[in-house]
């Protein structure tokens, strides 16, 4: 009968350091990906990983020609580091609070392909930030609404941005910006030179679609293709071979160049309200009130070109 394993001794900062390791490692997606992030060799990152493993007595990963891949021990350790690391950073940052400095880390989510929306809060925020901030370190992270939401009730991120849907519990929220969609068609698509005046609902909604995964459509519309974020979408109405609806600052560039085209707009087209996300009731962090301070100012009256 085996032995059961000796309980974990305190944390070090030695192994701090690995678990950060550790944490580049399964984001980059592998060692290979995470030697520039880290900045040491594949073999340093590989003796790193052994010497983790052995520190917890777990098999976290496994690696080779398959690639690499968390097991089930190694992602119950991810999300326990994650709750660590937090918990360290959130230290550090009510430290600074009693010393009224602003230092520290701001751990940002963002829904992708906002930046070409023509307010600027987000870009704005951060550059006043920067300015009266500069030792802070800001980390921004290009992921799904949903995933957002989970990060900052579990403290990976301070603030979010997504759009509005039914809040959950846990999180304060404020309006930033109002995005306008229409449903396009790309070149070579049989509705892409039609006359508008031929152009009827029926021949639209039964045209193939691409649906998005995260969100609802506006609209009744025959989706034969998914796609997980805007980008997708944009790539699967560039063949000429779907409709799909597009945010119109994000939808311009392309029709601008003559490669997509609005359809119906007069009755194809939706609006969502994007919102920041924060976590009720959390500790003081005073680079976090500077930045939402900074987030909340009115948007300057000229027309800008990224957020």
């Amino acid at each position: 009968m085996s032995k059961p394993p000796r309980p974990l001794s305190p944390v070090t900062d030695a192994d701090i350091r690995l678990l950060r390791v550790f944490k580049t490692v399964v984001e980059c997606g592998g060692f290979s990906a995470a030697e520039v992030e880290l900045n040491i060799s594949r073999a340093a990152i590989s003796l790193h990983m052994a010497d983790l493993e052995r520190r917890l007595g777990l098999r976290l990963c496994r690696r080779g020609r398959a690639g690499f891949l968390l097991t089930d021990e190694g992602r119950m350790a991810y999300e326990a580091a994650l709750r660590l690391l937090a918990g360290l950073e959130s230290f550090r940052s009510e430290i600074n609070t009693a010393h009224g400095r602003l230092r520290g880390e701001l751990n940002i989510g963002i829904t992708d392909n906002l930046v070409t929306l023509p307010q600027m809060r987000v870009t704005d925020a951060l550059r006043g930030l920067k300015t009266q901030a500069p030792d802070v370190r800001v980390n921004i992270r290009m992921i799904p609404p949903n995933e957002i939401e989970r990060g900052v009730l579990d403290g990976r991120l301070h603030i979010g941005v997504v759009p509005a849907r039914r809040a959950l519990p846990g999180l304060a929220r404020f309006a930033l910006y109002e995005e306008e969609s229409q449903l396009y068609c790309g070149k070579g698509h049989p509705l892409f030179d039609a006359a508008p005046e031929t152009i009827t609902r029926d021949a639209v909604e039964t045209a193939d679609a691409v649906a998005p995964t995260q969100a609802q459509q506006p609209h009744a519309l025959n989706a034969t293709a998914t796609a997980t974020d805007r980008e997708g979408v944009a790539f699967l109405v560039l063949t000429g071979c779907y409709v799909g609806f597009l945010p119109t600052h994000y939808a311009r560039q392309w029709v601008e160049r003559g490669a997509m085209r609005a359809l119906l707009p007069d009755s194809h087209h939706c609006s969502v309200t994007f919102h920041a996300v924060t976590l009720k009731g959390a500790q003081p962090n005073l680079v976090l009130e500077r930045f939402l301070d900074l987030l909340s100012r009115p948007v300057p009256k000229k027309t800008r070109q990224n957020i």
